[in-house]
């Protein structure tokens, strides 16, 4: 997906490199106890362009990749064992054109029955993770928007979580669990060697806009708090506020909404307002077909 203005934060996989600064403690609200771990994955990043050849072309290593290619040919197979079986009954005649009779209406059915869904409005394991967490909090009076276009956009917010603790757009990623996250001077994150910033500056910037669309929508003022939850490595701390973005394990997804709330308590959401901003929020964030 086109992550415009800012460079795609939906992939993945690391950041193109950047000098490693010296390392300082960030602001760090709590430290997390020795030994524990986050969630086990790994790198949902895509592999590189394939290799090209002299001509400029895809080589056969980039066909042999292409996931429709085992598709189309266990169709042809398909295919050729009817026409055959007819051929031999009734003649080759007749195996031919039921063959293709046969692959004609497969190619119609399937043109119907599948639908081609945008790589942003994918739902990815972290998401389903996140979905997860999320759906135990209704009975706590949560409620959980997820997969809200941006208009005039071709971003997608992950989820928006309207509840006692707020607003937030919550950014779900997987990350490869072998590099290390760590902080450094200067507000900024890094996954292995590759900085994190422009996925700080993006999250940042989705709460900036789901902000100013529910504040036209409810005709007041509504802050969205913008928060990254990482699935995969290690992360060294509690809760940690970068650059204005909130970033945390995905395991710690509803003590954090939890702590927010408590943090909240003179100017908690009641019910009355969570109803208002998901009502805003239907209307200036459409929901992305999946």
């Amino acid at each position: 997906m086109d992550r415009e203005p800012w460079p795609d934060a939906r992939a993945t996989g690391p950041q193109a490199p950047a000098e490693t600064p010296d390392e300082a403690p960030a602001d760090v609200r709590d430290e997390a106890p020795a030994g524990v771990r986050g969630d086990d994955g790994h790198d949902g990043s895509d592999l590189g362009p394939d290799k090209l050849t002299l001509a400029g072309r895809p080589g056969y290593g980039g066909l042999a990749s292409d996931p429709r290619i085992p598709a189309w040919i266990g169709r042809v197979v398909a295919f050729a064992v009817v026409g055959a079986a007819v051929s031999i009954w009734a003649g080759w005649r007749v195996g031919v054109t039921l063959a293709a009779l046969v692959a004609i209406g497969d190619v119609i059915y399937r043109s119907r029955t599948t639908s081609l869904i945008p790589a942003s409005a994918r739902i990815t394991s972290a998401q389903r993770r996140s979905r997860r967490r999320l759906a135990v909090l209704r009975m706590n009076g949560y409620v959980t928007l997820n997969a809200r276009a941006i208009p005039d956009t071709r971003h997608v917010i992950d989820h928006l979580v309207v509840g006692p603790a707020g607003v937030y757009a919550l950014d779900s990623e997987r990350w490869d669990r072998r590099l290390p996250v760590r902080t450094a001077t200067g507000g900024q994150l890094y996954h292995g060697p590759f900085s994190q910033r422009d996925r700080l500056e993006h999250a940042r910037w989705e709460a900036s806009r789901a902000s100013h669309l529910l504040g036209e929508a409810a005709k007041r003022a509504i802050e969205v708090r913008p928060a990254m939850v990482i699935y995969g490595p290690k992360i060294p701390w509690t809760v940690v506020s970068l650059q204005g973005v909130d970033v945390f394990s995905g395991r710690r997804l509803r003590k954090y909404l939890r702590r927010q709330a408590r943090a909240r308590r003179a100017a908690r959401l009641d019910a009355q307002q969570i109803s208002l901003i998901q009502e805003a929020a239907d209307r200036a964030l459409p929901p992305i077909a999946q």
